[in-house]
């Protein structure tokens, strides 16, 4: 989906949030705003994604700062809280897919834009999809032999874990993290300092730092293995952002939480909503 006008506040409010959280040095959290908001108002246009703007914008608040990992105490954060979550949660999803679904969702809840408290409320309520392909999901799953799972921020990994290994009864899953750090998106860095490594059968990157995923930016194993599979599982908004822009061939899942408007809006359903679309 192309940027809307609506994402132009968004995309200001981020250039301030991750300078504040890349350094405490108010001069070179200023430069560091201020060159973000100058390639802003270059780079923003209603004919790209906001996922293609915002990945310079945290490029250049990187190299400004000289901070790689502006989100690596948030990313600890949620890992944290998810973790205590985990342990008082009333049920386990145990091995049956839609539990499996449901639980994988509400983890796309945690938000790096949410406060944790509103977070916390959300990962206990219940789950009702406004767009549920959860069925035509189980008819694909009869002829598949490879899956991709697109992992998105750092606290879900342990909310997507069943469904990863429900969907190992099924065929191999390949479970996809970033290259390298953007906003709190999961890295393969981050998979193994957290020792979530070791949960997951098999593990490849993107190749590149941008949130969701732009094929143009991805490395040539991630868009192989892309063009090859026979399923892709794209957890979180980012991935909608991205790869709705590609042809539908039916073979991407999206699976996620409408948390703006800009996202909810493009898929037709209220803000907030919970969406489990094949297309």
């Amino acid at each position: 989906m192309k940027a809307t006008e609506a994402c132009r506040p968004c995309l200001i409010r981020l250039v301030h949030q991750a300078a504040e959280r890349a350094t405490e040095d108010p001069a070179l959290r200023a430069t560091a705003i201020e060159e973000g908001l100058k390639l802003l108002n270059r780079e923003f246009s209603l004919q790209k994604t906001s996922i293609y703007v915002s990945t310079r914008l945290h490029r250049v608040i990187r190299s400004v700062t000289g901070n790689p990992d502006p989100y690596l105490q948030m990313k600890e954060t949620e890992i944290r809280m998810a973790k205590e979550l985990l342990k008082t949660q009333k049920s386990n999803p145990g091995r049956d897919l839609r539990s499996c679904l449901e639980f994988a969702v509400r983890g796309n809840s945690i938000d790096f834009f949410r406060d944790l408290k509103t977070i916390e409320q959300d990962l206990t309520r219940p789950v009702e999809f406004v767009k549920d392909d959860s069925a035509k999901l189980e008819t694909v799953l009869k002829r598949i032999k490879a899956i991709l799972y697109l992992a998105d921020n750092a606290g879900e990994v342990l909310f997507d874990i069943p469904l990863v290994r429900v969907l190992e009864d099924i065929a191999p899953v390949t479970y996809v993290v970033k290259e390298s750090p953007v906003q709190n998106d999961i890295t393969l860095a981050n998979l193994k300092h957290f020792g979530m490594f070791r949960e997951l059968s098999r593990v490849i990157t993107t190749g590149t730092d941008t949130p969701g995923v732009e094929i143009s930016m991805a490395s040539a194993e991630f868009k192989e293995e892309f063009e090859n599979t026979d399923l892709v599982l794209a957890k979180g908004m980012g991935y909608w952002e991205t790869l709705s822009e590609l042809p539908a061939e039916g073979k991407v899942f999206y699976l996620l939480k409408a948390k703006c408007q800009p996202v909810a809006g493009s898929l037709g359903v209220p803000l907030n909503s919970c969406v489990a679309l094949l297309r």
